[in-house]
């Protein structure tokens, strides 16, 4: 009974999935929108974080040990966690099933599920935010952005992207408290 239930879930999820991909893959996007999700990819490959932790460590009071070695722990633990992830499920990525009419970005590697872009923003946001509540819109628009990024770019599904959210999430938060309780 367990069994056909789980099967029915992910049979339902990858129609889904492919249902959104094939939407997405078939829409050309406006100009403005295809800029912004290329520039939120590539931020999201790294230099969005780096240049936030730069300007924590520069503006960000007392707190910013804790929150820098925070969003550091979390997003530690979801790259060693989407590494292994990655190959334990072996998914495909939409761009590789079906082509793309507009993006041409390639991946930065072969596996779909989840989407480690998707991890490191959230554990970012949700993290620095705990230390500074009134950066959580920005940082939660620039999460947002990333993830939406990864779908209408092919490099993932929305399956990826919901789990990477939930990951990074969950992530951000615990690695907040953990340094919360450790350094207070």
């Amino acid at each position: 009974m367990t069994v056909r239930v789980t099967r029915a879930i992910v049979g339902f999820g990858q129609r889904a999935d492919h249902t959104v991909m094939r939407r997405v893959n078939g829409w050309r996007a406006p100009r403005w929108l295809r800029l912004w999700m290329v520039a939120a990819t590539r931020g999201g490959d790294g230099w969005l974080w780096y240049g936030t932790g730069l300007a924590v460590a520069i503006f960000g009071g007392p707190e910013r040990v804790p929150a820098i070695l925070s969003a550091a722990l979390a997003t530690g633990m979801g790259v060693a966690m989407f590494l292994q992830l990655k190959r334990a499920f072996g998914r495909k990525r939409p761009c590789t099933i079906e082509p793309h009419c507009w993006a041409t970005l390639l991946p930065p590697d072969q596996f779909s599920f989840p989407s480690g872009h998707t991890i490191t923003a959230f554990s970012v946001a949700i993290s620095l935010s705990s230390y500074y509540p009134f950066m959580l819109p920005g940082l939660i628009f620039c999460a947002v952005s990333i993830a939406i990024s990864r779908i209408l770019l092919g490099m993932h599904f929305l399956t990826d992207v919901l789990a990477g959210a939930a990951i990074g999430g969950l992530l951000g938060y615990f690695s907040a408290d953990l340094l919360q309780a450790v350094w207070l």
